[in-house]
């Protein structure tokens, strides 16, 4: 009792705290010199906790240049930046494993043959026994398998109990074989197909229906351990495809340092943005819901977006929309923000491939920050002139790094990759 006695306190003043820190600026910018929380440098990498104060110094309420009506901003990828993994990937195996779908077995094909290109997926994704896989043969052992669980499955058509259905040859048939083929189709076709096809199969949810099964799944990956799991189809059931194996990582965790920038920007007076190449109504859970702590306002949250009809998802992607990876997020940055404010970011977040255009096209920004994931390609540049700006007061770049076991921020540039026991800089 006591206990929750001082949380409820603490809680309070925490509010009127934000109050209070509201008024004070408003106050110091009629009647003298204005003062603004400093960045908790937590577990930043020195370096990179001076380099961001920097900014906040530079551009945020302190600054001479300040202009309250021309607010600075900052824009931050989401997955594996301001958490640990995926939550749209995290949200895949939570659907399959509570077989969330609002889909007849017609639909649930026609969904999974959306815009698929048939054929032979690439060689890294065989059989268990090293033969080819195709679209072809995987569509058809995950059809048979969605047709039993929906006739069978209580929460669908059918009587069996969730417990009952996963104990099934045909349930750990369906999830091993509808992963493969997530990742199978990611890395054999381009991003665009993979991303936008793991969306589709929200189709006749509500929009509320999807956040809530969101905030289900982000609850359970919170509580769940770090761990990478192997799922392979049953040997006794074959199907066309033969018996594949497919590897999630499990478990999300919070990057407290990023949220605590978050904070520590708003206070200064620069606003915050999500980029994301996952579904907006998604991520918009994690990123505004006040369970988690971000406080992202929900309209800030710039995603992947769907066809709406009555209410519901569709699974046509929405017409005239960019897609929100890439190349794609600086035409999303461009479209959404510049256009309507004038200039662009003063700071830019992100850890892959999908963010490096944007933490490098826009002449207004200072600093892009990136989760040291040493990964090569377009963010493997970005990481490479990061690195060599190491030590750089006013660098462009920087590297953070964390720890893949336990999902923290490391004082450092450099990672720990999962299962591995030695920092690096880069790939």
């Amino acid at each position: 009792m006591q206990r929750r006695q001082f949380l409820n306190r603490l809680a309070a003043v925490s509010v009127s705290s934000t109050l209070l820190l509201k008024s004070g600026i408003a106050e110091a910018a009629s009647s003298g010199p204005v003062t603004a929380p400093t960045l908790d440098p937590a577990r930043w990498s020195p370096l990179n906790a001076r380099r961001l104060q920097l900014v906040l110094d530079q551009h945020g309420v302190k600054s001479k240049q300040y202009n309250a009506k021309q607010r600075p901003y900052a824009v931050f990828d989401w997955d594996n930046t301001c958490i640990m993994n995926d939550c749209e990937e995290a949200l895949l195996m939570y659907q399959i494993n509570h077989l969330q779908y609002k889909l007849t077995p017609d639909e649930f094909v026609a969904v999974m043959w959306k815009d698929v290109p048939r054929g032979q997926f690439i060689k890294d994704y065989s059989t268990v026994d090293g033969k080819p896989v195709t679209m072809e043969d995987l569509a058809a052992d995950v059809e048979a398998d969605y047709r039993w669980l929906y006739a069978n499955y209580k929460g669908l058509a059918g009587s069996m109990s969730l417990e009952e259905i996963q104990t099934s040859d045909q349930f750990q048939d369906f999830r091993a074989k509808l992963y493969f083929m997530y990742d199978a189709i990611c890395d054999s076709h381009p991003l665009e197909v993979g991303y936008k096809w793991i969306i589709y199969f929200y189709k006749n949810m509500s929009t509320a229906e999807l956040q809530a099964m969101a905030e289900a799944s982000n609850n359970l990956a919170i509580g769940d351990a770090l761990r990478k799991v192997k799922y392979q189809s049953p040997k006794t059931l074959p199907g066309k495809a033969g018996v594949v194996t497919a590897t999630h990582f499990h478990g999300i965790r919070i990057h407290e340092e990023v949220r605590a920038l978050m904070h520590a920007l708003r206070a200064n007076g620069i606003d915050v943005y999500v980029s994301t190449a996952s579904i907006d109504d998604v991520v918009r859970v994690f990123a505004s819901h006040p369970n988690y702590g971000y406080g992202v306002p929900p309209e800030n949250v710039i995603g992947l977006r769907l066809t709406m009809q009555d209410g519901k998802y569709t699974d046509s992607y929405k017409a005239g929309w960019h897609f929100n990876w890439g190349p794609g997020k600086s035409v999303g940055i461009r479209n959404e923000l510049v256009a309507a404010k004038g200039y662009g970011p003063v700071l830019v977040a992100g850890d892959s491939d999908g963010d490096a255009w944007m933490l490098r096209d826009f002449a207004d920004t200072s600093v892009g920050v990136i989760v040291n994931r040493m990964k090569k390609g377009e963010i493997g540049a970005d990481s490479k002139l990061a690195a060599e700006q190491v030590g750089n007061p006013q660098a462009r770049f920087i590297l953070q790094g964390r720890d893949e076991h336990t999902g923290l921020m490391l004082p450092d540039e450099k990672s720990l990759k999962y299962g591995k026991t030695e920092r690096k800089l880069l790939a």
